[in-house]
């Protein structure tokens, strides 16, 4: 037998309320856009601020980050910082629709299309090995910028890099080899011998002379037509024969962008007094053997990486004054550089307290 409510009386609660139901949904449906978002992977690259190394200080291993093997070093103090950025995305990395979204909202973070970062059709194993080899060749220009600004003579030298398969120079060419002359005239870069191999016919032999570790042998090597040019068939490679041995470790760090700051940190190393008069400097660029600095990427990111990490002063290269105007965090304070010997300078008078006239980039050096 049932009771019939009473007139006029509400009916007991047996379930939940439209307002919860309400928010059930929508909770629902977020956490299901959330993980559909999760799931669908963009071509976009994400660029962040990454940490700065102090050049005169240690790696990440404990070791001294520039050590000097045969030469006494002098006493530093302060931070000469190379600084990094974080890159999220690329060959085996990609990123997801949150994490674009999220970089869009961070102003410390530039969410890029991912073919402007990484080369097409390589994998993230090739453009680690390339970023690698590109650090490894810019601490070499790095050490020998320094020494030839400290008055020693660093001769340049021209390797092979790599002898094509089934060229007609792999008989008799290794990877590894030094180039002295090309025909009997002494050569210093890969422009010159180049121009000296372009005198023979396809098929005629260009007389070399190459040490090979610690011998030097003289090589009748055929060449051959390609690109209706005579060629060799081999990849050269600009290295420097060192007066001292200085080792740089800067840990799985890639790319080419720390030399301005490693060569710092060596001239600081053997030349006598505190370059930085214990200040801590940042800065970045890339350093060609003639000492000109030239320009990278990411540098709004990496001015943010450097001020995090307590850095008050920045060396930017002047090619980069465009991407600097408007983007300088608060308490940092940017000085254009466009060679070694004006970063020199700079630091020096950073050093010195003397920063009047220093160059900054403004909007008129970014309109250059």
């Amino acid at each position: 037998m049932s009771v019939a409510p009473e007139p006029g009386s509400r009916p007991a609660h047996t379930g939940i309320s439209r307002r919860t139901a309400g928010w059930l949904v929508a909770a629902f449906l977020v956490l299901t856009l959330g993980a559909v978002a999760s799931l669908v992977h963009l071509p976009y690259a994400i660029l962040k601020p990454g940490p700065a190394f102090n050049t005169l200080g240690r790696a990440t291993d404990g070791r001294d980050l520039i050590s000097v093997k045969d030469r006494g070093t002098f006493p530093t103090s302060g931070a000469l910082d190379f600084t990094t950025v974080s890159v999220y995305g690329g060959p085996g990395n990609p990123v997801n629709a949150w994490d674009v979204l999220i970089g869009w909202l961070d102003r410390s973070s530039a969410v890029l299309p991912e073919q402007e970062i990484f080369p097409k059709g390589q994998t993230s194993k090739q453009i680690e090995s390339q970023n690698l080899a590109d650090m490894t060749d810019s601490q070499q220009v790095a050490v020998a910028v320094a020494l030839r600004n400290l008055g020693l003579t660093v001769p340049q030298v021209v390797g092979v890099a790599q002898v094509q398969r089934g060229s007609p120079a792999a008989a008799q060419l290794r990877t590894g080899d030094k180039l002295l002359t090309v025909d009997g005239v002494k050569v210093t870069d890969g422009a010159g011998i180049r121009e000296a191999i372009q005198k023979h016919k396809p098929g005629e032999s260009v007389r070399l002379t190459v040490r090979r570790r610690s011998e030097v042998l003289t090589l009748d090597v055929p060449t051959k037509a390609a690109g209706g040019r005579t060629v060799l068939g081999i990849v050269l490679q600009t290295t420097f024969d060192l007066p001292v041995n200085v080792v740089i470790d800067a840990g799985d760090v890639g790319g080419p962008s720390a030399g301005l700051m490693f060569s710092l940190g060596v001239y600081d190393k053997l030349s006598p007094g505190a370059l930085t008069g214990g200040q801590q400097i940042a800065g970045t660029g890339t350093l060609a053997p003639d000492g000109q600095v030239g320009p990278i990427g990411g540098i709004a990111q990496k001015m943010v990486g450097a001020r995090r990490d307590g850095a008050r002063w920045f060396l930017a290269p002047a090619d980069n004054c465009n991407e600097v105007v408007g983007h300088v965090p608060d308490g940092l304070t940017v000085v254009r550089v466009g060679t070694f010997g004006q970063a020199r300078d700079a630091v020096e008078s950073i050093a010195a307290h003397q920063t009047g006239s220093l160059p900054h980039c403004t909007a008129t050096a970014a309109a250059r």
